[in-house]
């Protein structure tokens, strides 16, 4: 991208429950990068997952935002209805030979992994702790393949990571850039292999994080990603899907985490005290920023 652009930043939430200070501290962050920048920034609603992404939750979630002081230029991309966009991204990778239909459900998964480790043997485990795919659907033929998705059955849509890493040219990575100075970045050298044949899609959902954040940063020509430090791994598969898309590459910075008082990171799954919570018990704005240290 020219240097003269101003750069483009977004923030991505994923309305399936109540945004919590972690939510705060992360749009504070976006907010103060861009800024600094004079750059735009963009929302995005992660809402992929229908069931839990309900109307009611993205206007509480829209609410806190304006509320904290959260600005945005234009109208919110939301994945639902983006489908379309990566659906087509799955089939540019299947035409290639990169994805494949894989049937084992969760606990197929389990049994497999026990039946194929001993007593003190640990099968590998990706960097979320779910144990690498140990199914065999890489092997079909497209035949083969066709002839069981004819069925009907429930299947994920996984990539061949060792098909995908022999598309690389060199060694792949990313620039990490620093809060408190944009225009200083380093090189991060991207470990995808670590992930192995990870989840593009599923037959319910035509999408998943990883391949619906990748197209969306591409086509909202996002040019600098801040997100929590929880995403740093998954930046390698995000990395190595741009490459086999051919699609431009933004420049990342993972912040830290707000860390509860057990230690553990801030969570909607978990009840953690809301923003509308706050505001219900007379917290202003400026009081959520005392919270938070932002480099100067």
């Amino acid at each position: 991208m020219p240097s003269s652009a101003p750069p483009v930043f977004r923030f991505a939430p994923s309305p399936n429950g109540a945004l919590h200070l972690g939510h705060a501290y992360s749009a504070l962050v976006n907010q103060n990068i861009c800024a600094k920048m004079n750059g735009t920034c963009l929302l995005r609603l992660e809402d992929i997952d229908q069931t839990r992404c309900t109307p009611e939750l993205v206007q509480q979630m829209l609410d806190d935002l304006t509320w904290l002081g959260i600005g945005w230029q234009g109208k919110p991309r939301r994945q639902s209805e983006h489908f379309a966009d990566y659906r087509q991204a799955l089939q540019v990778l299947r035409s290639d030979g990169l994805i494949y239909p894989a049937f084992l459900s969760r606990s197929d998964i389990r049994r497999a992994v026990a039946a194929k480790t001993g007593p003190d043997e640990a099968w590998p485990c990706d960097p979320d702790g779910s144990p690498l795919y140990p199914g065999d659907e890489r092997t079909w033929s497209q035949d083969k393949q066709d002839a069981v998705l004819s069925k009907n059955q429930k299947h994920s849509w996984r990539l061949d990571m060792t098909a995908a890493l022999q598309r690389l040219p060199d060694k792949l990575y990313w620039q990490e850039f620093e809060e408190g100075d944009p225009a200083h970045s380093r090189n991060v050298i991207a470990r995808p292999a670590v992930w192995g044949d990870v989840v593009l899609a599923r037959s319910d959902t035509p999408t998943s994080y990883h391949l619906a954040v990748t197209i969306d940063d591409a086509l909202q020509k996002v040019t600098h990603v801040v997100r929590g430090s929880d995403l740093y791994q998954a930046t390698s598969v995000h990395r190595l899907l741009q490459v086999l898309l051919g699609l431009p590459t933004p420049q990342y910075h993972h912040h830290d985490l707000v860390i509860g008082s057990d230690g553990r990171k801030l969570s909607k799954s978990n009840g953690d005290v809301s923003l509308r919570a706050l505001r219900h018990n007379g917290v202003v704005p400026g009081d959520i920023a005392k919270h938070f240290t932002f480099a100067a």
